[in-house]
């Protein structure tokens, strides 16, 4: 998962618009689909409970996610772990009876680490010290830089403003998260990149925030090809002690001298998609997704093992209760998000490019979604009411659901692709403790950080919310035109990192 611009973890979710009908198609048993049908559809409610007992009794989010980190370790997309991993996801799904369950090729510049080094020095002395480091991914395949510090602190727009032309030459140090910035909005360790380079700066190196000397990774690129400049991380310890040596040099001014080798090749990689058509509009389309690559410290428990087997579990779900919704839905695995959401961008390529994106009705995307206590509409005012109809019938079979409400979007997950061609999105809002969190991108995100009973929640919730919202009668809302997402999108404030990413395709 690239570090998100929204509050995480939360779990993407289908959504509807209107209140009075939706409370009404929700709380209430919907009409029979077929007018000479001699029954009517099962009560949303009653398969509510259906979801909630199977899940309780025959979950296997939990037990797959750790058989898989001990047969497969991380995930990287395009090494041999990754091609492992979809391999598993393809035969699981396999295994829970769909009979339509295929790979999606994509062709990816795949970025892997070799060496690297970083060594601290005053200017015109041989007083080296090393420093522990990690390069930040799609770093040159080799680069031996030199040159002044220059502290950009939190890399905020305003950080780089303030300094302008005296970044120019020089190796910036940036935190990759905020210190003492209250009420800010944090960027994209890519979008602090991308700003170091507009600058003229010649290296990064970017502070990780959370104690006990752990070293984070990610991209550093906002497009998932190689940037000019390299990139490397260093433990919070180093940045205090780092920041404590600038400030003792008085005359001589510190120097960092970064030298990396890395591999970059085109390969091939495959999201794992199973479908299952709806009953009756099969043409509508519903994506539930969640990225299974991960980065290559560790296994990827979190980052994105919760989110992507709790979508293989929803689909075991539906397949064991034989749910069959009124509209086609496709559960999905992405490969490549963590190199620059390559998986999803190539599925929202392709549907576009083949005039279905109008077909697809809503996005879900679970990502780093934990124990989920409430919905985000995600900036889509006329579906608040619908939600909080949808949470209050989860309560009626689950007390214990809180049903919180949110309506914020944002960036840097696999629904981007989508949402910015004006593809519903919407959230649920989750939590992650704090100890977990601090793992994220870093070595210590392993099975243990993850919770069998979380786990269960994610997957009885979001396939409750699924299996409501697929079925309804009717989805007032459709994909916005360019002109309204263009508005959507200023109006959640997401015009700007967005023009760093350069992908703000519109003209001012």
């Amino acid at each position: 998962m690239h570090r998100k611009i929204y509050p995480r973890p939360f779990v993407f979710l289908l959504a509807l618009a209107g209140s009075t009908t939706l409370a009404t198609s929700v709380c209430a048993a919907p009409p029979i689909t077929n007018r000479s049908a001699v029954s009517s559809r099962p009560s949303v409610e009653k398969v509510f409970n259906r979801i909630n007992a199977d899940v309780q009794k025959n979950g296997r989010a939990y037990e797959t996610l750790a058989d898989a980190s001990q047969r497969i370790g991380h995930r990287l997309t395009g090494s041999p772990n990754g091609a492992k991993a979809e391999q598993y996801a393809y035969d699981l799904l396999k295994s829970y009876g769909f009979k339509d369950v295929r790979y999606q090729n994509f062709e990816v510049e795949s970025w892997m680490r070799d060496t690297v080094t970083l060594s601290i020095v005053p200017n015109k002395s041989d007083n080296y010290r090393d420093l522990k480091v990690v390069s930040l991914a799609h770093s040159p395949v080799d680069a031996h830089v030199r040159g002044e510090i220059i502290d950009v602190g939190n890399g905020l727009e305003g950080d780089f403003k303030a300094l302008g032309p005296k970044i120019k030459g020089k190796i910036t140090l940036i935190n990759i998260g905020l210190s003492a910035a209250k009420g800010a909005r944090n960027l994209h360790r890519s979008e602090k990149t991308a700003l170091a380079i507009q600058y003229g700066a010649i290296g990064v190196i970017m502070v990780n925030l959370v104690p006990g000397n752990v070293l984070l990774t990610g991209t550093a690129s906002v497009t998932g090809k190689l940037i000019p400049v390299p990139a490397v991380c260093i433990a919070y310890e180093s940045g205090v002690g780092l920041r404590q040596w600038l400030a003792e040099e008085k005359k001589d001014n510190l120097h960092a001298v970064i030298d990396m080798t890395n591999t970059s090749r085109k390969i091939r990689a495959r999201n794992v998609i199973a479908t299952l058509p709806g009953s009756d509009l099969p043409n509508e389309k519903i994506v539930i997704g969640g990225h299974l690559d991960s980065w290559d410290l560790a296994t990827g428990a979190i980052d994105n093992g919760i989110g992507s087997f709790s979508v293989m579990d929803i689909a075991r779900t539906f397949r064991k209760l034989k749910l069959k919704p009124k509209r086609t839905i496709e559960f999905v695995l992405f490969m490549g998000e963590e190199q620059g959401l390559l998986g999803s961008r190539a599925m929202a390529d392709d549907l576009k490019k083949r005039g279905q994106l109008d077909n697809v009705r809503y996005v879900m995307n679970l990502d780093m979604t934990n124990d989920p206590n409430g919905i985000n509409a995600f900036g889509r005012d006329d579906m608040v009411q619908f939600f909080k109809s949808v949470g209050e019938t989860i309560q009626q079979v689950e007390p214990t659901f809180g049903n919180q409400m949110t309506n914020q979007a944002g960036l840097h997950s696999d629904h981007q692709p989508f949402m910015i061609e004006g593809v519903p999105i919407v959230g649920m809002n989750g939590h992650l403790t704090r100890e977990v969190l601090d793992c994220y991108h870093a070595n210590c995100d392993r099975i243990n950080l993850a919770n069998r009973d979380h786990m269960q929640n994610t997957v009885r919730y979001s396939a409750m919310v699924l299996y409501a919202l697929a079925d309804a009668d009717a989805i007032p809302t459709r994909r916005l035109d360019d002109a309204k997402t263009r508005d959507y999108l200023v109006a959640q404030g997401l015009r700007t990192p967005l023009q760093i990413a350069n992908e703000w395709r519109w003209k001012e």
